[in-house]
């Protein structure tokens, strides 16, 4: 199954929500197809590979929108605002104004929420959200627009599902306090974007079920790498 026919399939399932191609260790001429198939949301996890990426893809194709999803050291944000339309992976106050330092102009940011509780994980805690979206609020430079998850490591489906509906939780709690520009939900990756459909995801980060070879699964187990 090729490129196109694999982004086929994942639009069946996913409605109206918008997939965000996760482009990791894929190269220029697989993100090309995807972007001729119809991709317009680009995700990657690190900014050096990013920036080659952008370097060979932006002028030909200057509509796509790049999204930063990795996490982001306070290092690389100068060079990570020379490509990114979004950073969907701000943690932290501290990470929040050097973006607002750096940025020259409005950057749309999204908060990560760690909604499973994991260790190993990167994200603010639910209950720690509403502070930083208060303070990281008043950063002029910086729009805040929605919220991100990765769901947990297991085959739990009810787990899953729960860390998903706490992420929509978190978002409609933050509307009713008066931060209505919080809208997207971006949650949800090859094997699990279905039950992030379920709830409420407008945003899915899809990397190997896009980009899988026919010698390659197209999704892989929860606990794998």
């Amino acid at each position: 199954m090729n490129i196109a026919e694999n982004i086929g399939k994942i639009r069946e399932k996913s409605g109206s929500a918008r997939i965000l191609a996760v482009t990791k260790n894929v190269d220029i001429p697989r993100i090309i197809e995807a972007i001729k198939a119809g991709i317009t949301d680009l995700g990657e996890n690190r900014v050096q590979e990013a920036a080659a990426k952008h370097a060979e893809i932006n002028h030909r194709f200057p509509l796509v929108r790049w999204h930063m999803i990795g996490h982001l050291q306070k290092n690389k944000v100068k060079a990570a605002l020379q490509i990114f339309d979004v950073i969907q992976s701000v943690d932290s106050l501290e990470l929040a104004e050097e973006i607002n330092k750096r940025a020259e102009g409005l950057i749309e940011i999204f908060i990560e929420v760690n909604t499973s509780g994991e260790e190993s994980k990167f994200g603010v805690k639910p209950e720690a959200l509403a502070d930083l979206i208060r303070s990281a609020s008043k950063l002029s430079n910086l729009k805040i627009t929605g919220l991100m998850t990765m769901g947990p490591l297991t085959d739990d489906k009810e787990k899953i599902k729960s860390s998903f509906r706490k992420l929509k939780e978190l978002r409609d709690q933050l509307q009713q306090a008066g931060f209505a520009g919080i809208t997207h939900l971006s949650m949800g990756m090859s094997a699990d974007f279905p039950l992030a459909i379920e709830e409420g995801s407008d945003i899915i980060r899809i990397g190997r079920a896009i980009f899988a070879t026919d010698q390659e699964p197209a999704s892989e187990p929860r606990g794998s790498k």
